[in-house]
């Protein structure tokens, strides 16, 4: 947990929720500035050396590049554009320059006339990595709650008290349910979700409870069961007709939905893989135990 300060403990601080759009701008223009002066956006970008002039990166026309990417333009150069930035072109940028970011591992001094590092070997993972740490210092101070992904997604932040569903590893060896809840996942946190996205995020993860059904014998009772599908069958997930109710808040159903069926989905498939593993003969719990071990 972040260290709070004394005016922030004690309510005197200026900005007690938080930045505005603005503010979050300005910290993102000058935390980029320290990475580009240590050569983080060199192999893509480029850099300027006092002999040889611009020396081109993998990227010649940045401004091009963008708008081929985003479809936007007047988004670029950072420093001159940043403040006209909505909070879709801000993000944007920060998920196009999180593809372009790489560390920087080797290159020589050029000394003369104070020119500086001159990089030629490049690592992209790393890159990102800090990059996605720097980024996610800056949007800490933002009065919204986003963050970006290890993948370059801008999404919102999870609610309080459920981060650690969204890193914890799903037990199951059916690509399809991964890939399946990791969309779900995606198309609820994404910025820009409307409610319609987020009531097919939780139709999906239905789906995949649907798909687990044969295994729910063993883990819940058949009318906890029958409930869970209830929800969703009659409260505007599934189905379409006019039995339905719909007269509730969507924005926070639609969330307590969400929560609920992921958190239903990994109890379903860690009780299932435990049941499972204690249903093995005593000396194949012991072999495999020995192989996570090797």
């Amino acid at each position: 947990m972040a260290h709070t300060y004394f005016s922030q403990r004690h309510g005197l601080n200026p900005h007690p929720h938080g930045l505005l759009l603005s503010g979050v701008i300005e910290l993102f223009v000058r935390v980029y500035g320290q990475l580009e002066e240590d050569g983080y956006f060199t192999e893509a970008f480029g850099y300027e050396c006092v002999d040889a002039g611009r020396i081109e990166g993998k990227i010649r026309d940045i401004g091009l590049d963008l708008f081929m990417s985003v479809r936007k333009d007047n988004l670029w150069p950072l420093r001159k554009c940043a403040e006209a930035y909505k909070e879709d072109d801000f993000f944007d940028i920060l998920e196009y320059l999180f593809q372009q970011v790489s560390r920087p591992l080797e290159g020589y001094h050029h000394t003369f006339n104070s020119c500086g590092m001159h990089w030629s070997k490049f690592e992209r993972a790393a890159g990102q990595k800090v990059f996605r740490e720097k980024v996610n210092s800056v949007l800490s101070h933002y009065e919204k709650r986003f963050e970006l992904s290890p993948i370059g997604q801008v999404l919102s932040k999870p609610e309080h008290g459920f981060e650690g569903i969204f890193v914890a590893k799903l037990p199951s060896g059916e690509p399809g349910v991964i890939n399946r809840v990791g969309a779900a996942v995606v198309k609820f946190r994404r910025h820009g979700s409307s409610l319609d996205d987020r009531r097919q995020a939780v139709r999906d993860l239905v789906d995949v409870l649907e798909f687990l059904r044969p295994k729910m014998d063993a883990v819940i009772t058949s009318k906890d069961e029958s409930d869970l599908f209830n929800i969703a069958n009659n409260f505007g997930i599934r189905h379409f007709n006019n039995k339905q109710k719909t007269a509730y808040d969507a924005a926070i159903w639609l969330s307590w939905m969400f929560y609920f069926y992921l958190a239903t989905i990994h109890v379903v498939l860690r009780k299932t893989a435990r049941n499972e593993a204690e249903a093995k003969p005593p000396n194949a719990r012991e072999q495999s135990a020995g192989r996570k071990m090797s």
